[in-house]
C-alpha cells in the first residue's frame, strides 16, 4: 500500500532534479562556451592584422614588410593557446578543432605570397574564406536559459561580426591607399564592406546592454577612431577613380588601435557573460544539494516503512523460499533423474510451510507443489518415451543385423561359385555394401545401448581389426596403411573397435579431397597403443574441435544433436564402453588426425614389425569385414627371414607361420590370389582355382641348353611380350 506514493513522489522528485541538472550543465556549458569564444575571437584579429598586412605589402608599400612577420608569430601563438585550451579542459569541441584545422590554409597563402606571384583580390578572399571558418563556430549562447545571457551572448556575436566587417574595410583600404586608388571593382567592394559594418553596428545596438552602449560610444569617438572614419570618408567619395594621396600606415595604426579597443569591448562583455554563467552555476548547485537531501529523506522514509511493513512476512516467506530451492535443486532434479534411470519412485514430498504462514503464503505453496507435479509428470512421460523408442530402435537394429548378416552369408556363397571375373567383381561390390550397410544397423545399436553380439573369445591381430575397418568403408582404397606396429588385441573389443575406427576413418575420407589418400598409423607407446588416422582436408578450427571432443567423449545427447554428428556419438559410446580415448587435433600441415588411444588392458601381446613400404591402394579390392562367427586364434611365433625359395601355400587371411620349402605348382597366368596393398585378402572363384598337387622338395635338374640364334631369342621376346599384355588386360578387368 506504501509503494504507490512513495513511487510518485520519488517520481515527482525525480523530475524536478533532472530539470535542475540541466540547468547546471546549461551553465557549466555557457562558462566554457564563452571562454572558446573569446579565444577564437583574439584567433580572428590575428588573422585580420595579418590580412591587412599582407594586403598592404602586395599592393606595393614596403613598409609593411618588417611587420608581416610578426603578424604571422602572432597568429601562430594564438591558434597554439586555443589548442592547448581545448587540450586542457579535455572536452574537444568538434567544431572549434575543424575550424583550427581550416586555418593551416594559411601556410599555403603565405608561400604564395613570399614567392611573388600572388594577387591582391585573391588573396583577400582566401583570409576570408579562414576567418568565416572561425566566426561559424555556434558556440549555443543564444540557448541559455538566462534572459541576460541571451541578450549578452546576442551582442558579443555582433560586436564580433562589426570587428570582423572592420578588419576587412582596413585591410581593403591598406591596399587601396598603399595603390593610391581604387581599381576596377574595387571601390563596390568597399561599399558592401561599409554596408556590412553599419549592418553589424545597428544589430549591436539592439542587444547591448546600456553600459556596452556607452563603451561602444566612447570607443568611435576617440582621436584615432575619428582620423579612421575621415579616410574612410575620403575613400567614399572617391568613387571616380581619382588619386588618392593618402598615408597607408597612418591609416592602418589608427584603425589598428579602434580594432584593439573593440577587442577589449568584446572582452569586457565576455566577461560579464561569465560572471553571470558562474552566478548560475552557483545556484543550479544550491539547488541540487537542497533536491539530494530531500530526495534523500524521502528514500530513508520509505525504506523505514517498507522495513516495518516487510518484518510480518519475511520470515514465513524466507522458509518458502528455502523450500522452493530445496524442490527445485534437490528433490525434482533427484526425482527426475531416477525416473529417466527407470528405477521404481515416486513424485518428491509436498512443499512445506509454517504454520503461521498467511494465505497468500499458503497458495504460493500450492503453485510450486503444482509445478513439481507437472515438471514430475512430463519427466516420467519424457523417460518412457525415451525407452521405447530406444526399444524399438535397438528392436530394430537387430533385424536389420540378423537380415544382414544371412545376406552377407549368401553373397559369400555366390562368389565361391562365381566363375565369371565381372561377375565376381560385382558380388564382391554388393559385399561390400551389405558390410557397410550391417555397420550401420550397428551404430543403431550402439546409440541405444544394446551390446554387438559379435563378440571374439582370444586375441586378435590388430591389424587384421584395422584392416576390417578399412574394409567397412565406402572409398577404402584411398586409404594407406602406413606403419603398423603389431599386437593382439582382446577378442571382446575386436568388433567394437573396427566399427570406431570405421566411423572415424570414413569421416576423414568425407572431408578430404577426393584425390588425396587418408592415412593410418600404428605405434606401440608406454600406455598402450596409439592409433593415428590422419586425413589431408580443410581442417577444423579451434572451437570446431573442442565441440567434436566433447562428443568424442560421450558428452550430450544424440537426440538433440544435428543428425550430422551422429557418427561422433557412435564413436564417444564405444570408446566409453571400451576404456578408449578418442581425441581430434590439428595435423602439422593440414587436416585433422584423430588419435585413438589403446590402454595397455585391451592388448593381448605386441611384436614390432619391420615398416613396410608405402605403396597406393588403388587397385585394392575390399575383403569382407569381421564374420560374425568367431575367429579361431591367431598364434604369433617369433618372426625369422624365411630361407631361399619358393612358397606352395594358400592364404585365408594374414599367416605368418612358416612352411616347409617345396616348388609352387604352376598358376593360370591371370591369376593373382595375394592380398592387396592393404593386407586384405583377394578372392579367387572356386571355378578358377587349380588344384595343387604338393610335388616332393626335390633339387631340379639343370635345363637343356637354350639356342641363342636370333631367330630363337626374337620367338621368346615375342612370346614373352604377349603374355604380359594379356596378364596386364586381365589385371586392369578385375580391378575396375
Amino acid at each position: 500500500m506504501l509503494a504507490f506514493p512513495v513511487a510518485a513522489m520519488l517520481l515527482l522528485l525525480g523530475v524536478v532534479v533532472v530539470e535542475e541538472f540541466g540547468n547546471y550543465r546549461l551553465a557549466a556549458r555557457t562558462d566554457r562556451a564563452v571562454t572558446l569564444d573569446l579565444a577564437v575571437q583574439a584567433v580572428s584579429q590575428e588573422v585580420q592584422n595579418e590580412r591587412g598586412v599582407t594586403l598592404g605589402l602586395l599592393a606595393g608599400n614596403e613598409g609593411f614588410r618588417a611587420e608581416i612577420v610578426a603578424a604571422r608569430q602572432r597568429v601562430d601563438a594564438r591558434i597554439s593557446s586555443v589548442r592547448q585550451l581545448i587540450a586542457d579542459d579535455g572536452d574537444l569541441d568538434g567544431q572549434v578543432t575543424e575550424a583550427l584545422e581550416q586555418a593551416t590554409a594559411l601556410t599555403g597563402i603565405r608561400e604564395e605570397v613570399d614567392g611573388g606571384g600572388a594577387e591582391r583580390g585573391e588573396v583577400f578572399e582566401e583570409y576570408n574564406e579562414v576567418l568565416d571558418e572561425l566566426r561559424e563556430v555556434y558556440f549555443a549562447l543564444d540557448n541559455a536559459a538566462d534572459a541576460t545571457m541571451r541578450l549578452g551572448s546576442e551582442s558579443l556575436a555582433m560586436l564580433n561580426l562589426a570587428k570582423e566587417a572592420s578588419a576587412q574595410q582596413l585591410a581593403y583600404l591598406n591596399g587601396v591607399f598603399s595603390a593610391g586608388g581604387f581599381e576596377d571593382g574595387e571601390y563596390l567592394r568597399y561599399v558592401r564592406l561599409r554596408a556590412d559594418l553599419d549592418a553589424a553596428l545597428a544589430e549591436f545596438d539592439e542587444y547591448a546592454t546600456p553600459e556596452a552602449l556607452a563603451a561602444k560610444d566612447r570607443l568611435f569617438g576617440t582621436a584615432q577612431a575619428q582620423r579612421a572614419a575621415q579616410l574612410e570618408a575620403r575613400a567614399l567619395r572617391s568613387g571616380d577613380g581619382q588619386t588618392l594621396r593618402i598615408d597607408a600606415q597612418g591609416y592602418w595604426a589608427a584603425m589598428s588601435t579602434v580594432l584593439d579597443d573593440m577587442s577589449k569591448l568584446a572582452q569586457t562583455i565576455g566577461d560579464s557573460l561569465r560572471a553571470r554563467a558562474a552566478v548560475l552555476l552557483d545556484e543550479a548547485n544550491l539547488r541540487l544539494a537542497g533536491l539530494a537531501a530531500v530526495v534523500l529523506l524521502c528514500v530513508g522514509i520509505a525504506v523505514y516503512l517498507g522495513t516495518i511493513a516487510a518484518q510480518s512476512v519475511s520470515s514465513p516467506l524466507a522458509e518458502l523460499a528455502d523450500e522452493a530451492n530445496r524442490l527445485a535443486g534437490e528433490r525434482l532434479p533427484e526425482a527426475v533423474r531416477r525416473t529417466a534411470a527407470g528405477e521404481a519412485t515416486g513424485p518428491p514430498g509436498a512443499v512445506r510451510v509454517a504454520d503461521r504462514a498467511s494465505a497468500e503464503m499458503r497458495r504460493v505453496a500450492d503453485a510450486f507443489e503444482r509445478v513439481q507435479a507437472t515438471a514430475y509428470a512430463l519427466a516420467t512421460e519424457q523417460a518412457e518415451l525415451r525407452r521405447a523408442s530406444a526399444d524399438s530402435l535397438a528392436n530394430l537394429g537387430r533385424r536389420n543385423q540378423n537380415l544382414l548378416r544371412r545376406q552377407l552369408g549368401f553373397i559369400t556363397k555366390l562368389e565361391r561359385e562365381e566363375a565369371s571375373p565381372t561377375g565376381l567383381a560385382n558380388l564382391f561390390e554388393l559385399d561390400h555394401l551389405a558390410t557397410r550397410m550391417r555397420r550401420n544397423a550397428e551404430s543403431l545399436l550402439v546409440l541405444v545401448g544394446a551390446a554387438s553380439p559379435r563378440q571374439w573369445s582370444r586375441p586378435l591381430p590388430l591389424t587384421d581389426v584395422i584392416r576390417a575397418a578399412v574394409s567397412e568403408v565406402e572409398e577404402y582404397r584411398r586409404v594407406s596403411l602406413r606403419r603398423l606396429d603389431e599386437a593382439l588385441v582382446a577378442g571382446s573389443v575386436a568388433s567394437g573397435l573396427a566399427h570406431m575406427l570405421a566411423e572415424l576413418i570414413e569421416n576423414g575420407l568425407s572431408f578430404s579431397p577426393p584425390d588425396l589418400d587418408v592415412e593410418i598409423h600404428g605405434r606401440l607407446v608406454d600406455a598402450g597403443y596409439l592409433i593415428a588416422i590422419c586425413d589431408q582436408g580443410v581442417g577444423m578450427s579451434v572451437d570446431e574441435l573442442e565441440r567434436a571432443n566433447r562428443r568424442l567423449r560421450g558428452e550430450g545427447d544424440f537426440l538433440t544433436a544435428p543428425a550430422r554428428f551422429l557418427g561422433h556419438y557412435v564413436v564417444g559410446r564405444l570408446a566409453a564402453e571400451m576404456g578408449i580415448e578418442v581425441q581430434l587435433a590439428r595435423s602439422a600441415v593440414t587436416g585433422v588426425t584423430a588419435r585413438v588411444s589403446l590402454p595397455v588392458g585391451l592388448l593381448g601381446g605386441a611384436a614390432a614389425l619391420d615398416e613396410p613400404a608405402p605403396v597406393s591402394p588403388a587397385a585394392a579390392l575390399p575383403a569382407p569385414a569381421l564374420s560374425a562367427a568367431p575367429e579361431p586364434p591367431v598364434d604369433w611365433p617369433s618372426l625369422q627371414p624365411p630361407e631361399p625359395g619358393p612358397f606352395a601355400v594358400e592364404v585365408d587371411y594374414v599367416v605368418l607361420e612358416q612352411r616347409p620349402l617345396v616348388p609352387a605348382p604352376r598358376r593360370p597366368s591371370h591369376a593373382d590370389n595375394g592380398h592387396t596393398v592393404n593386407g586384405l585378402r583377394r578372392r579367387t572363384p572356386r571355378a578358377q582355382r587349380p588344384s595343387i598337387e604338393p610335388a616332393p622338395a626335390l633339387r631340379p635338374e639343370p635345363s637343356a641348353p637354350v639356342p641363342d640364334s636370333p631367330e630363337a631369342v626374337r620367338t621368346r621376346l615375342t612370346a614373352l611380350r604377349a603374355g604380359i599384355q594379356r596378364g596386364a588386360g586381365r589385371d586392369r578387368h578385375r580391378n575396375q
